[in-house]
């Protein structure tokens, strides 16, 4: 149940690629699990989670998602 939550979750919580959701899910489930697991299954909190966390973030996810903006009061 937990897996089926990520999907859908990084699904929404991803820029937006070309990527396919299977590739955006290969690229980012073990640093959801890693860094979001605690947020599982809200999209909205894995969103922000991943963005948190964006600088630890293996390449291939990381590529998925915009960069922090200077705004942003982690960056």
């Amino acid at each position: 149940m937990k897996a089926g939550a990520l999907l859908i979750g990084l699904s929404f919580a991803m820029a937006s690629s070309g990527e396919s959701r299977d590739e955006q899910e290969h690229a980012c489930r073990g640093d959801a699990f890693h860094f979001c697991a605690h947020a599982i299954p809200n999209k909205e909190k894995i969103a922000a989670c991943m963005k948190e966390h964006y600088d630890e973030l293996s390449p291939p996810c990381k590529a998925l998602f915009d960069p922090p903006t200077k705004d942003d009061p982690k960056s």
